[in-house]
């Protein structure tokens, strides 16, 4: 990326007359023809890829080779059925991640509309109103009431107050005189002025907040946890099919029989049905969610939600209101607050776009006064004198002269009392912006009172702390706005703790260090987050402006609020669609109902493919023949791995602590429940083996049945942490159980697509199967708690 911005002074000054003091003519066409060529269209770059490339990517990753080896294998075993099924999850799940990856293009988007769309350009001594892309660095440009500033902008004449709140995350806005520097995407609330370009494009603070977001990515828990899951039983079932594949050799075993054997092992190795249970439970938290006013814009921000730990929360607009209001009024001896409103209040615009005066004018509208003094003449607030006065005549005929600005001048004029310096600094050290109030005539002039105004925390702030502390939750500040200011709004919230001194953030720090950051950019916001998930802490960011827009793609979860901009919502997972935050605490817990769900379902599909693996391993060394074929593993994936997927709907008890993937702890706790699962169906086969002496074609209809009915009993005896009877399952999980049962019964025993079993052999294994879940129910409990899963 190029130079972050262009000193003023080492732009040519534009041409004018130095005789006659005249208003410089600005640049000449043509070199501002070069300078356009030279650094580009003040405009961010576009830097899409190309649609084919994204779609191809996301068929190119561990997890879709895996779907991929599955559709080759069902077609080569001559599955074509299967097979389809198989390539429609496929493609459903690249769809989804296609469309949602197109988020981060929507954000450059979103940003490139927030910038002017036209500027009053100076050219060869003649104001023009050109395309804000044409504007170069060295432009002479006018900024009035309302625009947008178009570009990184060094004023040279004029006054305004700008509203950079949503560039730099300032509550309050900014008194601008010439020589002040101010940002591309800066409202105008009042005044005008001429400005020189000192940069453009993504060159400006703008551009580097756009570059910010489009850099931003942070892998999701949940993509991690699917990849080390599928790494891991790789591994493993690898090792179990060389195995199984070299004793088949060595025991001369035939072709004809190695090859199904083998194709058995690694259908068998498959997790066909994870990501796309992942995908359901997310996608049926999203629907939850928006029906509380959370909208998720990516389906992995619900499972996210679950694990964040640390909540970094922007103040301007989102722990505030981003409206100025009268915090606190303190008259002087004499008189009382209602008039020291009254009086400020006819020193101030009415109608305006001043947020100073509209907050002073709505307090004195509620506290109004019957004897106010009639105005007559009103001088708009001044940048250069600090003040704005007004002239009027009070109820007894008299003139009167009010001043309303910063103590430092008001004070200036009159002659201020001890206890009026000592209410100021007291006010000013609280971090409010203090204004004096003061009346009387040219000779006589006193203070009368000062007003005290601030961003007000929204009334919901408070609680939403609380709450995610309840849940394990920490909240720390981050914003922009001064250290004084940031302090008085997280007292007011009940955030206690230190705030990060001014100037670089130390190395190493971590949520707990500080409980406020402020004078943080959007490269600090952005920075701190990075920081804060180096050291293991999964995070979620709160924020409103285009500001925030970096940190709220970093974050592995990003929540924009209702009133946010189209940038900040473009950059989120997830958008508060209702007005006040308690959405956040709806999206932490509906993530920790999904995350249980998800967990509950990889529990069952690690243990049934270690168990399935071993016990053709096992099955071999015992009858000298494979006891299950690629045809019954099929029937399995379909009547096992789909109808399992209906644990996204169930119920379950969220975790009082944020949650985390611990893939080590759910794998070694899968293997001891697994070896349970497989000690009753090496059991069943054994019985069938040396006590029923059923032939191969039998015991794999035995086998099989065994799988089915031990993985059902295997759900309900895991589908809670405690005991099963605990919490009542849900109609689609109950449906899809008798669904399962029922396939495989009806086959077995009618010999469709397997040897046929008697119904007292069959009955005699669903009661055991039912013995064998009463038995496991018990012992998960330790297993659980030994891992951390309890």
């Amino acid at each position: 990326m190029r130079a972050n911005t262009t000193n003023p002074s080492s732009i040519s000054a534009p041409p004018g007359d130095p005789q006659t003091n005249s208003m410089p003519a600005g640049l000449r066409g043509e070199e501002a023809s070069n300078r356009l060529q030279k650094d580009g269209p003040n405009a961010m770059p576009d830097i899409s890829a190309h649609p084919l490339r994204d779609v191809l990517a996301n068929f190119w990753a561990p997890v879709p080779w895996l779907l991929e080896l599955a559709i080759v294998l069902q077609t080569v075993l001559h599955k074509y059925l299967e097979a389809a099924v198989i390539a429609g999850l496929l493609i459903f799940n690249a769809a989804l991640a296609y469309f949602q990856e197109g988020r981060a293009q929507a954000t450059l988007a979103a940003l490139k509309h927030r910038l002017a769309l036209n500027a009053s350009v100076r050219r060869d001594g003649v104001w023009k109103t050109i395309p804000a892309v044409q504007v170069v660095c060295g432009d002479l440009i006018k900024l009035s009431l309302g625009g947008v500033v178009a570009a990184d902008v060094h004023l040279l004449d004029g006054s305004l107050q700008l509203d950079q709140s949503m560039v730099t995350g300032e509550s309050l806005p900014v008194e601008a005189g010439a020589g002040f520097d101010t940002y591309a995407g800066a409202l105008v609330r009042r005044g005008e002025a001429t400005a020189q370009v000192t940069a453009t494009g993504d060159r400006t603070k703008f551009g580097r907040t756009a570059e910010l977001v489009r850099t931003a990515h942070v892998v999701s828990s949940q993509q991690r946890a699917v990849l080390q899951i599928v790494r891991n039983l790789a591994y493993f079932n690898a090792a179990v099919i060389l195995l199984i594949g070299t004793y088949a050799y060595f025991h001369a075993m035939p072709g004809s029989e190695i090859v199904p054997l083998l194709l058995t092992s690694v259908l068998a190795a498959i997790p066909v049905a994870l990501p796309a249970t992942f995908t359901l439970a997310a996608a049926i938290g999203a629907r939850s969610l928006a029906k509380l006013g959370v909208l998720p814009t990516r389906l992995s921000a619900v499972d996210e939600a679950a694990t964040i730990d640390t909540l970094c929360c922007d103040k301007t607009g989102t722990l505030t209101a981003n409206q100025l209001s009268v915090s606190s009024v303190r008259p002087m001896e004499g008189f009382d607050e209602a008039h020291v409103l009254g009086l400020a209040a006819l020193a101030s615009s009415d109608g305006g776009q001043d947020s100073v005066d509209k907050a002073i004018r709505s307090a004195a509208g509620a506290k109004a006064i019957t004897d106010a003094p009639k105005l007559t003449n009103f001088i708009p607030f001044d940048p250069a004198t600090k003040i704005s006065e007004a002239e009027a005549v009070d109820v007894k005929g008299n003139q009167q002269r009010i001043i309303k600005g910063a103590f430092s001048v008001v004070s200036s004029l009159t002659s201020a009392t001890p206890a009026a310096v000592g209410i100021a600094d007291d006010l000013e050290k609280e971090g409010f912006r203090v204004l004096a109030v003061a009346v009387g005539t040219n000779g006589s002039i006193k203070i009368v009172g000062f007003i005290a105004l601030s961003d007000p925390p929204r009334s919901d702030s408070r609680n939403l702390i609380a709450q995610l502390k309840d849940l394990g939750v920490r909240t720390v500040m981050v914003t922009g706005d001064a250290p004084q200011t940031a302090m008085i709004v997280a007292h007011e919230v009940g955030l206690e703790g230190p705030v990060c001194p001014p100037g670089a953030i130390p190395d190493a720090v971590k949520p707990t260090d500080f409980a406020v950051f402020a004078g943080i950019l959007p490269e600090g916001k952005f920075t701190l987050l990075k920081d804060f998930q180096k050291g293991g802490h999964t995070i979620g960011m709160c924020g409103d402006g285009a500001n925030d827009a970096p940190a709220l793609r970093q974050a592995q979860i990003g929540i924009a609020v209702s009133t946010a901009t189209d940038v900040a919502k473009s950059a989120a997972g997830v958008v508060l669609t209702e007005a006040g935050l308690g959405g956040i605490v709806a999206a932490v817990k509906e993530g920790r109902v999904t995350f249980q769900r998800i967990l509950t379902y990889t529990l069952n599909s690690v243990i049934k493919k270690i168990v399935q693996v071993l016990l053709l391993a096992i099955g071999l060394i015992m009858t000298g023949h494979a006891v299950l074929t690629p045809l019954l593993m099929v029937i399995v994936m379909i009547t096992g791995d789909f109808l399992a997927m209906s644990l996204t709907t169930d119920r379950v008890r969220p975790s009082a602590m944020p949650n985390s993937w611990h893939v080590g702890k759910i794998t070694g706790a899968a293997v001891l429940l697994g070896l349970c699962l497989l000690a009753f169906c090496v059991g069943v086969v054994a019985i069938g083996k040396f006590q029923l002496r059923l032939g191969i074609e039998s015991l794999r209809t035995l086998a099989v049945v065994a799988v089915v009915y031990g993985s059902q009993v295997t759900i309900y005896a895991l589908r809670a942490r405690r005991h099963m009877w605990g919490l009542r399952p849900t109609r689609w999980l109950v449906l899809s159980s008798v669904a399962d049962l029922a396939i495989i019964t009806l086959l077995a025993q009618r010999g469709i697509l397997m040897a046929p079993l008697s119904p007292s052999i069959l009955g005699c294994e669903f009661v055991a199967a039912a013995l064998f879940g009463l038995i496991l129910d018990a012992i998960k409990i330790p297993i659980l708690s030994k891992f951390g899963i309890d």
